[in-house]
């Protein structure tokens, strides 16, 4: 008797795999200004809570899962073109050169390792090379949007990977900054359920020419972190 769920498919378990903060991105480095706003103000766990609902909301939502169902939907059409276009839009509304540059590095590291074991999907492999060529940057959200598709993952569900990567992220700097305890880390994933949730919703679809971004006080936390002189964090 077959006992396993009939449901269940490959792109199920790649999406556990792309979840998992063990997917070598270097995303654990990043703390996304958090380190910079520790050195000058006393966080509590609901601090953090509202960092990341802030960043959610005006930033990753608006511009980078934008970017990724953009991305998404070019290597479903096979619109090189389109993808490029998503590429240098998104890179360009980056301001701060240390985010930018961490994010086209996780980017480039996450095709390069999907590449590595997807042989078969002519669109990642067009991006790689537009990537090695220089034609693309391969900034994050869009080289994950990249991915996705290449890995069968449902766009709806890879932007919700997107946004809970981007929670975990800032929680994981909050634990080894001593500002968070675990338990107090996964009551914030629990009450930002509704946040990610409509976030992916509500900008997944949206066209790349509506993308957008704003929120700087969060931009002036980044600069801060940008010329400090001793880091444990890379952004």
């Amino acid at each position: 008797m077959m006992l396993m769920d009939t449901k269940i498919g490959k792109q199920d378990v790649s999406l556990l795999q792309m979840s998992d903060s063990f997917f070598p991105t270097g995303l654990y480095a990043t703390s996304n200004g958090l380190e910079a706003l520790s050195k000058v103000k006393k966080l509590k766990s609901k601090d953090i809570s509202q960092f990341i609902a802030v960043y959610l909301k005006q930033v990753i939502g608006p511009s980078d899962c934008t970017a990724l169902g953009n991305a998404y939907e070019s290597c479903k059409k096979r619109d090189l073109a389109a993808l490029l276009n998503t590429d240098e839009s998104l890179y360009f509304m980056r301001l701060i050169e240390e985010t930018r540059s961490a994010s086209v590095r996780s980017g480039n590291q996450l095709v390069k390792c999907v590449s590595s074991f997807v042989k078969h999907k002519k669109m990642l492999k067009d991006f790689q090379n537009a990537i090695s060529t220089g034609n693309a940057t391969g900034i994050y959200p869009v080289s994950f949007g990249v991915v996705a598709w290449s890995l069968d993952i449902p766009k709806n569900k890879a932007g919700l990977i997107l946004l809970y990567g981007f929670t975990v992220s800032v929680i994981g700097a909050a634990l080894r900054l001593g500002i968070l305890q675990h338990f107090d880390g996964q009551e914030i994933i629990h009450e930002l359920r509704p946040v990610i949730l409509e976030s992916v919703l509500k900008n997944i679809d949206r066209p790349v020419s509506n993308m957008w971004q704003f929120a700087p006080g969060l931009d002036i936390i980044q600069m801060k972190h940008e010329m400090m002189s001793s880091k444990m964090f890379i952004t």
